[in-house]
């Protein structure tokens, strides 16, 4: 993981935050996603939830010793594992060429992401991220009647910088976890930019937890999305038509990334909004996104 080459896979491979006895804590999760083993941290460090610790594998300090033995992951509450980013999530629009040609006859059909020579980027307050099994609420429909699901891939960067190249972006990776980028489609077009309509509280459930990036690669993943048991999206990320590094390059030019920075990489075809006719989510729907290798979070809609 360039920056991060000292970690091994005896030392660290996921870091969930979860509540347990009404506390916040973050930990180290078993290799078979069946207990997490708390870490040694401050009520402060743990608020943050792995932004602590993101910060000091970046900086060469050695992790928090192990606080209490293993906790059963069924005897916790999993929350977001930055569930108080820093600052907003960066997104990206249109990054699958499916997706891309699905939206060619909705609203989009005068903008051809797959042709263009940089991505859509736009951001979600910080304060939209819920938990992977947290509920997510509709707005009602004086708000909004068109909600939206879209499964991604989100990138935790470790080592910070500022106009960073694609050569170098891959050793500037943390991890990743996995979001679903809820979005109110009618606001997102009433205000031609998408940050309002992207931002409603609980709209970003990210989660379970975070892989690092000696475990996987996300450029090698699969993206897939259920809704009420039904396979909707299903994608692998080297069908991106902007690949992470290129992200992250785009994202860094002039603007500095900060450890535990997320980006939402973009979401594959099937979403509600490019079906015939569109199926938007309803009260009771039950979305289930899961990437192959990260994990997977599960969301009622009230």
């Amino acid at each position: 993981m360039g920056q991060q080459a000292a970690l091994t896979q005896e030392t660290i491979l996921r870091i969930a935050t979860f509540v347990h006895d009404h506390q916040r804590r973050v930990g180290l999760v078993s290799p078979d996603g069946l207990q997490v083993t708390p870490f040694e941290l401050s009520p402060e460090q743990a608020r943050h939830g792995a932004q602590s610790l993101i910060e000091a594998i970046v900086a060469g300090r050695p992790l928090p010793a192990p606080s209490a033995a293993p906790l059963a992951i069924s005897s916790v509450q999993l929350e977001s594992p930055l569930p108080v980013p820093r600052r907003n999530v960066w997104c990206v629009g249109r990054n699958y060429h499916a997706h891309a040609k699905e939206l060619q006859a909705s609203v989009f059909k005068d903008s051809h992401a797959d042709t263009k020579a940089w991505p859509i980027v736009f951001t979600k307050v910080p304060e939209c991220v819920i938990g992977p099994h947290d509920d997510v609420h509709l707005p009602g429909a004086a708000v909004s009647e068109q909600i939206d699901y879209e499964a991604e891939l989100a990138v935790i960067i470790g080592q910070g910088g500022k106009n960073i190249s694609q050569a170098q972006a891959m050793q500037h990776v943390f991890g990743y976890t996995v979001v679903n980028d809820v979005t109110a489609r009618d606001v997102q077009m009433r205000h031609q930019q998408w940050d309002m309509g992207k931002s409603f509280d609980t709209f970003c459930p990210m989660g379970p937890w975070i892989v690092t990036a000696d475990e996987i690669d996300g450029r090698q993943t699969r993206v897939r999305c259920w809704v009420n048991g039904e396979l909707r999206q299903d994608g692998p990320t080297a069908h991106m038509i902007f690949d992470i590094p290129t992200l992250i390059e785009t994202i860094s030019r002039g603007i500095t990334l900060y450890p535990g920075d997320i980006i939402a990489t973009g979401t594959p075809a099937g979403v509600g909004m490019g079906l015939n006719p569109p199926r938007y989510i309803a009260k009771g729907d039950v979305i289930r996104v899961e990437i192959d290798g990260v994990g997977r979070i599960e969301n009622r809609f009230v």
